[in-house]
């Protein structure tokens, strides 16, 4: 998902995005342990979803304390 699709959920959407995103991370994390992943990239690729996720979050706080 791109970080512009991201800026147009609300936050609750974003959360729960989040959430998803975390525990999905988890899984790959215990199967690259115990297992070998069918696709190693997405482990990038869900780490990445998660920092863009949380950057908008903290992007969205910045700008409510500002105000």
């Amino acid at each position: 998902m791109k970080a512009s699709e991201l800026r147009e959920l609300s936050e609750e959407q974003l959360q729960a995005n989040l959430k998803n995103a975390m525990d999905v991370l988890f899984r790959l994390r215990v199967q690259s342990q115990t297992e070998r992943l069918d696709a190693p990239s997405e482990l990038a690729k869900n780490r990445k979803l998660v920092a863009r996720i949380k950057t908008i979050q903290a992007e969205r706080t910045a700008a409510a304390a500002s105000t």
